[in-house]
């Protein structure tokens, strides 16, 4: 999805850096709220960021020597904040409104972040691999629906969190009209799948293959409170 947003002559290019932005923005809105600003001026300065990076096409920048997307992005937003917030909350307020973005839900969303000792910048970090983990979670279920396995994967999405060992086979098999050997293989099947998933949506957003690894322990690390 970087790659593609960072081709400044597609139409595809386009709607792949709008689909960053739709996914993106939470980890960004935390850290301007975090960085004091008030939930009404947050909201402006995310939706005023957001329309220049689409009118610039800025992703376009972001060569592959210049590392993780994630810093790119808080990077981009520290420039924005010191050079250009000051010309955008000049314009009537919400006239950058460029995307939807439930900011509602970001405002909840924030107060499970804990505050203390909690710099803008780890803000970003946990809500940033928050937001990876959930995309790959949504991707994965919208995968088994549509192979018709939406009730499985209702099933058997808890298992995701537990250890190996962890998720309840015997009532799951009750549940789902199956033994308890289909339950393990549906359950090592959808965790397969769903490492599948983060592994490649974690190399959408760094320069390269190597770096995978590296980013997966940070994202835990950082869920971890580390």
């Amino acid at each position: 999805m970087v790659l593609t947003a960072g081709r400044s002559d597609t139409t595809r290019a386009r709607a792949a850096l709008e689909n960053l932005c739709q996914t993106y923005w939470p980890p960004l809105y935390a850290y301007v709220r975090r960085r004091g600003y008030s939930s009404e001026d947050a909201q402006d300065l995310t939706q005023a960021f957001f329309a220049r990076l689409l009118e610039r096409n800025a992703v376009a920048a972001v060569a592959p020597e210049k590392g993780r997307f994630r810093s790119f992005f808080l990077a981009s937003m520290n420039h924005f904040l010191s050079d250009e917030w000051d010309k955008a909350r000049a314009q009537k307020r919400g006239g950058g409104k460029v995307i939807s973005l439930d900011f509602q839900s970001a405002e909840t969303r924030l107060g499970e972040i804990p505050a203390e000792n909690f710099t803008p910048e780890k803000a970003f970090e946990h809500r940033w691999a928050i937001t990876l983990l959930e995309q790959v979670y949504q991707q994965l279920g919208e995968e088994y629906r549509a192979q018709g396995k939406g009730t499985l994967f209702d099933a058997l999405r808890t298992a995701l969190a537990g250890a190996s060992d962890a998720a309840p086979y015997a009532e799951l098999a009750r549940q789902l009209a199956l033994t308890e050997g289909a339950v393990k293989v549906a359950v090592h099947r959808l965790r397969q799948r769903y490492r599948t998933l983060l592994r490649e949506t974690i190399a959408d957003t760094v320069s390269g293959p190597d770096e995978v690894e590296d980013e997966l322990r940070y994202l835990f690390r950082t869920l971890a409170g580390g």
